[in-house]
């Protein structure tokens, strides 16, 4: 499939990276050294130029392509882009958005501007940060099969309670499956004999009712206190719309908010939030507010060392978790190593939310696991499928090693997969898969 990339910055460069093994992929970008750039780095062929010009499209082949993703970081630029490869081919075109005033208006017909599907970076990040702060010690929780089905990587704390236990010890819930543990930057695939040591990352699959009863078992006692009073560091659309999403759950919220005029604007708003008109760096300020008090700190200011350096003194003054967005990837891993509970990048996750649509097969959803180390799919089973008819022990014969089989949907029920579990026509699968087996396990289903 040729897929035609518009915008080299970091969404760009993550899609690209995920589907150049497997696809035809040409980038289109205005910057000559970073056309360079990616030419050496990744597999595919970039064209120098302006992703919105009729010419510069052809030349990128747009006529040839089944799917144009326009993702620079100007909206207006990739609506205007989607627009123009629609005027003059039959191409899915998928635009990146960050103002949610062009997703509500998209949404009203689904065809407005020539978009077949629109991501709307600033939405999908707030609604990343609610799931996190919802269960304590996630790092990451994706929803699969509409909702049935949960996924979530946790950090174990030091004093939790299954610290030294084997993970059939842990596993204390009919309907959820231990798929992987992260240790030491290594992906290891858990048997019931593995133990499990404090600051490893387990990466389960289940119900979201067993979910949300594992959650407190890998937390530590501050962490499973219930998320009753959050305080959002800046009034970016990212933070407006993390209030939003709280206020709406009936949690206490404050918003600190440097800007007057902004604050004014959220007051208006969000009506049953607190909102705060000063720096959100300022010692003092955030002493006298109580603002160690807080369940849960959540940053979203323009600017990455100012998101570090509100969450620290968040820590400082006491706050129990702290969750930082993070504009630079490279920086993700750095702020969870110098105290940051959770970093959340926007570029992650809408590149995610992208990399779904963009899978050939029948992989429905798709959540990446450690920066691509490995990855969490959801897969119809048709009638064709080698893996229709089967149970599940034969069917893992036929897939690459370690692939686990996590969860199965039926009929819009949950079904715990064990063994003897026969796959019937219908089923949607959610399987866990190292990065280095995806692109096998996709060809054989």
């Amino acid at each position: 499939m040729r897929v035609v990339i518009i915008g080299a910055g970091q969404v760009g460069e993550s899609i690209a990276d995920d589907l150049d093994d497997t696809h035809e992929v040409v980038v289109v970008e205005r910057d000559s050294e970073r056309c360079e750039e990616l030419t050496y780095s990744l597999d595919v062929l970039t064209v120098n130029g302006d992703g919105t010009s009729v010419d510069t499209l052809e030349e990128a082949g747009v006529a040839d392509a089944e799917i144009v993703i326009a993702s620079t970081d100007d909206d207006e630029t990739n609506i205007v882009a989607c627009s123009t490869v629609k005027a003059i081919t039959d191409a899915f075109t998928i635009a990146r958005v960050k103002a949610t005033e062009y997703l509500k208006t998209w949404r009203r017909s689904e065809t407005a501007f020539g978009i077949d599907f629109m991501v709307c970076t600033n939405l999908l990040t707030a609604q990343s940060v609610v799931r996190v702060v919802g269960l304590p010690a996630a790092l990451d929780v994706d929803p699969f099969a509409g909702g049935k089905v949960q996924m979530a990587e946790f950090e174990v704390a030091s004093d939790s309670e299954v610290v030294g236990e084997t993970v059939a010890e842990a596993d204390r819930f009919d309907s959820l499956t231990f798929v992987a543990v992260l240790r030491n930057g290594d992906v290891v695939i858990p048997t019931g004999e593995t133990v499990i040591s404090g600051g490893d990352r387990l990466v389960v699959i289940g119900s979201p009712e067993s979910v949300r009863g594992f959650a407190p078992t890998v937390a530590s006692r501050e962490q499973q206190a219930e998320v009753s009073e959050l305080v959002v560091v800046g009034g970016s659309e990212i933070g407006y719309h993390v209030a939003r999403l709280f206020e709406d759950r009936g949690i206490s919220v404050r918003v600190i908010e440097q800007d007057p005029d902004r604050a004014r604007e959220l007051a208006e708003l969000l009506p049953d939030s607190v909102v705060l008109q000063s720096d959100a760096t300022d010692v003092e300020f955030l002493e006298r507010e109580h603002v160690g008090d807080a369940d849960v700190l959540v940053s979203a200011l323009d600017a990455d060392e100012k998101n570090l350096l509100a969450c620290l003194l968040g820590k400082r003054l006491g706050v129990g978790r702290t969750v930082s967005i993070v504009d630079s990837d490279p920086y993700i891993e750095l702020f969870e190593t110098v105290g940051v509970d959770v970093a959340i990048s926007p570029r992650a996750v809408v590149a995610e939310e992208i990399t779904r649509f963009t899978r050939e097969n029948r992989a429905e959803n798709v959540a990446l696991i450690e920066s691509h180390k490995a990855e969490v799919i959801e897969i119809e089973i048709e009638a064709d499928s080698p893996l229709a008819g089967r149970t599940i022990q034969e069917s893992v014969a036929q897939l690459p090693e370690r692939v686990v089989f996590g969860a199965i949907t039926r009929n819009d029920s949950f079904v715990t997969p064990r063994g003897d579990t026969v796959i019937e026509t219908g089923d949607h699968v959610v399987a866990f898969a190292p990065a280095d087996v995806v692109a096998d396990l996709t060809a054989k289903l």
